[in-house]
């Protein structure tokens, strides 16, 4: 269990064995009032079903059905071998799946401080995958930018983007921690993404991921692969990124679809 900091709140553990709420409840209501008031924080590790057992007198069934809730209600997170920690807060992002805006620009709307640290950014010959989702001649030249970026300090995805040099050449030498990609190229290379494709997949985190999102390997990650797109229907951008957080999307109406699109193979 994580030490007590500071001034963090005491965890209240009396069960009201009158109430008419069952025990599980109870102790759901109670650890997550625990996490709203900052007893506990994203990241910290509660303690086991054991120790939850003891200090609530309650059974192993009452602790792990209400463990159980929390962790699907994504306000806990599991690792094996390790424990049970609180989650990271929910990301709500429009920007990643529906909006052009991109991830930086919706990140900063809502407050919050994003840092990019660019790992990598360099020219080098597309690889054939590349070529392809940009329309390029093999072996063209794009810009490769990896970046790790983090929200309030904290890791949330490793981001891989490709885009062809002869179009945004001014991009090799620019400032990336501090601003976003999309804005760079409207601002200093007049391209404006008019579109896109964007796909989600679930996948585990390779041992670089890992090291970098500060998870452990294997764990779950959500892969976003894209193609955005000018005006003219020409690609400038392939992306693919590795993200730590959970997404809320807000869904919205048809009205506006102009029809569907093919992936790239």
């Amino acid at each position: 269990m994580a030490s007590a900091q500071g001034s963090r709140p005491r965890l209240r553990t009396k069960i009201d064995r009158s109430s008419p709420l069952p025990f599980y409840v109870q102790l759901r209501s109670a650890l997550e009032q625990h996490i709203e008031r900052g007893g506990w924080r994203p990241g910290d590790r509660i303690p086991g079903e054991e120790e939850l057992c003891r200090m609530f007198e309650v059974s192993r069934t009452v602790v792990r059905q209400a463990l159980n809730e929390m962790a699907y209600a994504g306000l806990l997170a599991r690792q094996k071998g390790r424990g049970t920690f609180v989650a990271q807060p929910k990301l709500s992002s429009r920007g990643l799946v529906q909006s052009l805006d991109g991830f930086y620009k919706d990140m900063a709307d809502r407050g919050l401080r994003v840092v990019n640290q660019v790992l990598e950014q360099a020219m080098l010959p597309a690889e054939p995958r590349v070529a392809r989702y940009l329309q390029l001649e093999a072996m063209a030249p794009v810009i490769k930018i990896v970046r790790l970026r983090l929200i309030e300090g904290e890791p949330i995805a490793l981001v891989t983007a490709f885009l062809p040099y002869d179009l945004c050449r001014e991009l090799i030498g620019a400032d990336l921690t501090q601003q976003s990609l999309y804005a760079f190229l409207e601002d200093t290379c007049g391209l404006t993404v008019a579109s896109g494709r964007r796909r989600l997949e679930a996948v585990g985190a390779n041992d670089q991921e890992a090291k970098l999102l500060k998870v452990a390997a294997g764990s779950p990650l959500v892969l976003l692969e894209s193609v955005s797109y000018l005006s003219d229907g020409t690609p400038l951008e392939y992306f693919k990124g590795s993200f730590r957080s959970r997404f809320e999307v807000e869904i919205v109406g048809l009205a506006g679809e102009t029809g569907e699109a093919e992936w790239p193979a």
